[in-house]
C-alpha cells in the first residue's frame, strides 16, 4: 500500500501549528525562570544547548555544518540577527516589565508587518482571504490587549510599562522583516546547521549583555529553574524554529506570519493557568477568532 501523501499546504500547517505551540509555552516558562535566572545568561546557556545539539545532529546525519562563503555567512548573520536576536534578547528584556501575556500579545502584532512588507520585498499582493484572516485574527489579539490596557491601575502604572512594551513592539518589527527576507533569500544550508548558525550569530549581541549587565549576587537557580532552561532550549530554540523555518518554505510568507497568531493565544492561555494571569472569557472568545484567522489566511 502506497503512503497517503499529505498536500503541502496541509503540512505547512501542522508545521506552524508545532511552532505556535512551542513558542507559546515559551512565554510564561521564560516569565518564569526570570525569576531565577539573570535574564542574558538565561539566554546565552539555552542557545549554546541549542547549538551543541543541533550541530551534533547534523554531524550524525552526515549533513555539511560549515557555511560556504561570504555570501552564505552574510545570509546565516542577517537571518539570525533578526529570526533569533530579537526574541531571545528584546523579547526576555520585555518580560522585565511586562507580563507574559501582555509580551506575548504585542510581539505577535508581527503579522502586520510582515503583510506590509511582504507585498514590496516579495510581490505577495495581499488576496481578500488574507486580508480577512489578518483582520479577524488581529481583532482576535486586541480583544486581548484592549482590557489589559484599560486594566492598569493608572496612568503612572501603564507609562511604567513603556519600555517593555517598546522592547518588545521593535522584536515584532525586526522578526517581521526577517520573515521575509528569509523567504526572498533563504541561507541555503541544511535547516539543521543553519538553525544552529543563526542562532550563534543571533546571540552575540547577548553575550555581550551577560559580560556587561548580568549579576549573579544572590542567584539561586531551583529545580523549576533547570526545567525551564530545557524547555527553551530543546523545544523553543530548536522544535519550534525548525518547524517554523519548515512552515515557512511551505506556505506563502504572509498566510504563515498570519498563523503565529495562535502563539499569544496559547501564551495568555498557558500564562493563566500556570502562573495566574488573567484567563477569562475574553482568552476563549480571541482563541476563536484567531483560530477563525489561521483557516481564512491559509486559503488563500
Amino acid at each position: 500500500m502506497s503512503r497517503l501523501a499529505v498536500p503541502g499546504r496541509v503540512q505547512g500547517l501542522l508545521w506552524l501549528a508545532v511552532a505556535a505551540v512551542g513558542w507559546g509555552l515559551n512565554w510564561p516558562a521564560t516569565k518564569f525562570a526570570l525569576s531565577e535566572w539573570p535574564p542574558f545568561a538565561l539566554r546565552v546557556v539555552s542557545s549554546a544547548g541549542a547549538v551543541t545539539l543541533l550541530l551534533a545532529i547534523a554531524l550524525a546525519r552526515g549533513e555539511r555544518i560549515w557555511p560556504r562563503g561570504l555570501a552564505q555567512w552574510g545570509r546565516l548573520t542577517v537571518a539570525g540577527l533578526l529570526n533569533v536576536a530579537p526574541f531571545i534578547c528584546l523579547g526576555s528584556l520585555a518580560m522585565l516589565w511586562l507580563d507574559a501575556s501582555e509580551a506575548s500579545i504585542v510581539a505577535y502584532t508581527m503579522p502586520i508587518w510582515a503583510g506590509l512588507l511582504a507585498w514590496p520585498v516579495l510581490g505577495e499582493r495581499p488576496t481578500a482571504p488574507r486580508v480577512a484572516g489578518l483582520a479577524v485574527g488581529l481583532g482576535g489579539v486586541g480583544v486581548l490587549l484592549g482590557p489589559l490596557l484599560a486594566g492598569a491601575e493608572s496612568t503612572a502604572a501603564l507609562v511604567a510599562k513603556l519600555p517593555g512594551f517598546a522592547l518588545i513592539l521593535t522584536n515584532a518589527v525586526l522578526f517581521a522583516l526577517g520573515t521575509v527576507l528569509t523567504k526572498r533569500r533563504p541561507p541555503g544550508m541544511a535547516p539543521l546547521a543553519s538553525l544552529a548558525w543563526q542562532i550563534a550569530l543571533g546571540s552575540v549581541p547577548v553575550l555581550f549583555g551577560t559580560l556587561l549587565f548580568d549579576r549573579w549576587q544572590g542567584v539561586h537557580i531551583g529545580p523549576g529553574g533547570w526545567l525551564v532552561l530545557l524547555h527553551i532550549t530543546f523545544v523553543a530554540l530548536c522544535l519550534s524554529y525548525l518547524a517554523w523555518f519548515r512552515a515557512l518554505r511551505l506556505l506563502p510568507a504572509s498566510s504563515a506570519a498570519i498563523g503565529t497568531l495562535m502563539v499569544p493565544v496559547i501564551g495568555v492561555v498557558s500564562a493563566g493557568m500556570l502562573l495566574g494571569e488573567p484567563l477569562g472569557w475574553r482568552q476563549i472568545g480571541a482563541l476563536g477568532m484567531t483560530m477563525t484567522g489561521v483557516v481564512l489566511a491559509s486559503r488563500g
